[in-house]
């Protein structure tokens, strides 16, 4: 196809995704679907005019290569890909569990003690400010160059925001429902269970949210600073030094879908725990 002609593409490519996006979206309870169908038809939609707009402007692969040369590099590299992706996720898996646990048991003592309240919550955002290519090669240092130094950066991303969160939902149920807990002699554990971690849910759920991404972050910008010869970081700064950018692209494709799954499995079982919820039944 003649460069004059990609343009024209384009135009018709954008016109028509818009055109059927606008009848379906207006058509969803009817046809359920469609709220998948969406989102999906818009990204093909980029997909295309980022590759035409490759060819038209005859960008070099070496600044941004299309699409079509990214999945071909996925499809030749894919054991390469998932060794890497392996190595990545220990280190992601481990610091979330550490982090979001302890983050979590740590807002149950915030919530009993005031000095805590007072002394722990300004420090966290002190600590939750630190840049994490600051923190990285100090975690290297500290744990080696295996997954255990990523998982250590992963807590520190993971720990003060899902704190905060927790202690914020902690504080959900209002007054009148803690006072109707008095009138029942409930105890503070018979509270928390009954009552305040159930309003906490959906503010507990956030934090996990949030960390599902942070985590990820975390690791490959750790894997900058020492790791083995394996892992998403260490190939993106590897491939990036030879000038292999498809590669680079097919690590970050797949770092972005892993993120994108892991993020779902959350939500999945935010949408299972919090049904009773406003903004789950809407």
């Amino acid at each position: 196809m003649s460069g004059a002609a990609l343009p024209v593409l384009a135009l018709v490519i954008w016109a028509a995704s818009w055109a059927l996006n606008v009848f379906m979206t207006g058509r969803e309870r009817a046809w359920p679907w469609v709220r998948y169908a969406v989102p999906a038809l818009f990204g093909v939609t980029l997909l295309a005019l980022w590759e035409i707009g490759v060819a038209a402007l005859e960008i070099s692969p070496v600044l941004l290569p299309p699409p079509s040369v990214i999945a071909a590099r996925i499809a030749g590299s894919l054991p390469i890909l998932w060794v890497d992706f392996l190595q990545t996720f220990k280190g992601v898996m481990a610091g979330y569990a550490i982090g979001c646990g302890a983050a979590f048991l740590t807002a149950l003592a915030v919530d009993r003690s005031s000095f805590l309240q007072r002394g722990l919550l300004p420090v966290g955002n002190l600590v939750a400010a630190l840049p994490v290519i600051g923190v990285a090669p100090i975690m290297v240092m500290w744990f080696g160059f295996d997954w255990q130094s990523k998982a250590a950066v992963v807590v520190v991303m993971c720990f003060f925001p899902m704190l905060v969160n927790t202690v914020e939902g902690l504080r959900a149920a209002d007054h009148m429902q803690r006072d109707l807990m008095r009138t029942y002699a409930a105890t503070y554990g018979q509270t928390l269970v009954k009552l305040r971690l159930p309003a906490a849910a959906p503010f507990i759920f956030n934090g996990l949210k949030i960390c599902t991404t942070l985590s990820l972050i975390g690791a490959i910008v750790a894997e900058f600073f020492g790791t083995p010869i394996v892992g998403m970081g260490f190939r993106i700064s590897t491939e990036v030094g030879r000038m292999n950018v498809d590669m680079v692209w097919a690590e970050i494709a797949v770092a972005a879908l892993a993120g994108s799954v892991f993020y779902g499995m959350v939500a999945l079982m935010e949408r299972a725990v919090t049904f009773w919820h406003p903004s789950q039944r809407g």
